[in-house]
């Protein structure tokens, strides 16, 4: 995944974590617009989620948010 999408990733899940708390879930659906304005990064997003470390739909945000930053 490109540093932009990671980033971004990254401030989701922290943002999900401020006003929910840690034990707060998403999915990768979480870092998106719910419009397919961009399928190509959508399915890269999908794949790193599910087909690379065969995550659950839904992850704690904690978890994801330091997986994308060791990836960093």
């Amino acid at each position: 995944m490109n540093k932009t999408i990671r980033k971004k990733i990254i401030s989701v899940c922290e943002e999900k974590i401020e006003k929910k708390g840690e034990k707060v879930g998403l999915s990768f659906y979480a870092f998106f617009a719910n419009k397919n304005d961009n399928p190509e990064l959508l399915l890269e997003v999908a794949t790193w989620w599910i087909k690379t470390h065969q995550l659950d739909h839904f992850e704690k945000a904690v978890k994801i948010r330091n997986m994308v930053r060791d990836e960093l």
